[in-house]
């Protein structure tokens, strides 16, 4: 067997639980869920079933054609997508590039950026609830946030004023609003520094020590090797980066879905709208492969 097929055995062989577990565990669920996006389902107390009846494209037109609400809210989600997961990559990996570096405390460091994923964990989601001394922090930091909104609108008006009122500039108001939610970058950031921080210590030292030896700058290393090698996780990243902004639990969409079925009773209606964000997702997921596939640099 080839080095090539050595690899492509192994890769196999990892995502084999996964693929096991997804058979056993969400195949069957994930199977009704399609067919009650197709079926105008009811909860019946008395029985404690449900009522099934196949309505075919009634729900996906409804949504569509009808609830106006919905389509508004895919796209909001998805332009705050496009707003945040780019500023999601460049931060995570400054910061994955930063603790790769050796320096004192430098372990304490690396946990200090993945706390926000233990935090973020469904234990401590649900401590969360009516907890009065985590609903007072979470005002602090609001608080903070509208602060600092005030100081970059300060800044945002001087530069207006520099410039004759002609106005900044997208890239600038880009710039400014990314600082406005540094905090929430932050706290969204924790797998991807680590997936590139396991990127970054699988590039071999040698070529540093060669690249330094024929003259070149850290300038130059970082954009002729490191981002070139880590090019593959930059993939992953984007592509955990969406799927996780996308399905979070205070999106606009998770929550109408979530309102459809637990407090309407309309379980049809609700798969047809998670059906439909799906669909715009792994479309999504399928264009950005498609683009970033074609600029990633395997090196054998």
């Amino acid at each position: 067997m080839t080095m090539a097929g050595k690899n492509a055995l192994s890769g196999y062989i990892f995502i084999l639980p996964f693929v096991i577990g997804f058979i056993a565990f969400m195949a069957y669920p994930l199977y009704q869920a399609i067919r009650m996006a197709f079926s105008d389902v009811r909860l019946l107390p008395a029985e404690s079933t449900f009522s099934w009846t196949w309505t075919g494209l009634h729900n996906m037109n409804r949504a569509f054609t009808v609830d106006a609400d919905f389509t508004e809210a895919m796209v909001v989600e998805i332009l705050a997508m496009v707003y945040m997961v780019p500023a999601i990559l460049v931060f995570s990996l400054f910061i994955a590039v930063l603790l790769n570096r050796k320096f004192t405390g430098r372990g304490f460091v690396r946990a200090i950026f993945f706390l926000p994923v233990i935090l973020a964990s469904g234990v401590l989601v649900g401590i969360e609830t009516n907890n009065s001394l985590l609903d007072a922090v979470s005002q602090q930091i609001q608080d903070q946030n509208a602060m600092r909104a005030g100081i970059t609108g300060v800044i945002e008006d001087m530069m207006d004023n520099l410039v004759g009122g002609a106005g900044i500039g997208d890239f600038f108001e880009y710039i400014l609003e990314i600082i406005n939610q540094i905090y929430s970058i932050a706290m969204a950031s924790g797998i991807q520094i680590l997936i590139f921080l396991a990127g970054l210590q699988t590039i071999n030292p040698s070529i540093y020590e060669a690249a330094s030896i024929e003259g070149a700058t850290g300038w130059e290393n970082f954009w002729k090797i490191t981002f070139p090698m880590i090019s593959p996780m930059i993939l992953v990243v984007v592509v955990y980066s969406i799927i996780d902004f996308m399905v979070r639990t205070d999106g606009e969409v998770m929550d109408m879905v979530y309102v459809q079925m637990t407090q309407m009773g309309d379980f049809g209606y609700g798969a047809a709208l998670a059906m439909i964000f799906f669909v715009a997702i792994a479309a999504i997921l399928a264009f950005c492969g498609l683009i970033i596939s074609r600029l990633v640099f395997y090196y054998d």
